[in-house]
């Protein structure tokens, strides 16, 4: 019983092992006293927060070698099937970004930045002009 003279979370455990004890006609479950003197905190996960330097950073470096699917997107359009059908090569497809915007830099499907096209030892790259922001990311994902 706890200071108010209701029964505490540690007496339920008590009366609930006593009761398993009982049915099942086994004298082998421990006191509870025995049981608390046995348990310690789950600290299974590591801190992840930002810390004072190291340590923040110390706690997800087991991520960083995830790999993770990259796309840049030049822009979107909706064709019907049969014209995908009659599409050859030197074909143009009309998409609904105007020349000059900026393209979008998707991770997993999730848009993060936008860019514009660069070329570095005959490579296309992507330069990046805008980076999203954290609260913003969450204000699209929850359209």
């Amino acid at each position: 019983m706890n200071e108010t003279g209701k029964p505490s979370a540690d007496d339920d455990w008590a009366a609930a092992l006593a009761e398993q004890a009982a049915s099942s006609g086994s004298g082998n479950v421990m006191p509870s006293a025995e049981v608390e003197g046995l348990a310690q905190p789950a600290n299974i996960f590591p801190n992840l927060a930002p810390g004072d330097g190291a340590e923040g950073t110390q706690g997800l470096d087991f991520i960083l070698d995830i790999p993770v699917q990259l796309t840049v997107e030049l822009g979107r359009t909706r064709i019907p099937i049969k014209h995908i059908l009659q599409l050859a090569q030197g074909s143009v497809i009309e998409l609904d970004a105007l020349a000059g915007e900026p393209m979008d830099v998707l991770v997993n499907g999730c848009l993060i930045a936008q860019g514009e096209v660069v070329v570095v030892n005959e490579k296309f790259g992507i330069r990046l002009t805008d980076i999203v922001t954290p609260s913003e990311r969450m204000r699209r994902i929850n359209k």
